[in-house]
């Protein structure tokens, strides 16, 4: 069983598609294009639409090598 300190702070582990969008410089309208084309990885949880922190740091992190030419 977890044990839940009161005064420590929640860590979140995604961000909503607007979150990423600004996150990224882009607008709220392409970042869900981006998502529905699988440019975004994204959880979906009922109607919610979620972008784990940790694949969007994936995904610039592939960006920055790929783009490179040699």
């Amino acid at each position: 069983m977890t044990t839940v300190i009161p005064n420590e702070p929640i860590h979140r582990l995604t961000l909503t598609v607007e979150e990423a969008a600004t996150a990224l410089g882009i607008s709220r309208a392409f970042a869900y294009e981006a998502v529905a084309r699988g440019e975004i990885p994204c959880i979906r949880i009922g109607k919610r639409i979620l972008v784990p922190i940790a694949g969007l740091n994936r995904l610039l992190d592939s960006a920055g090598t790929a783009t490179q030419e040699p």
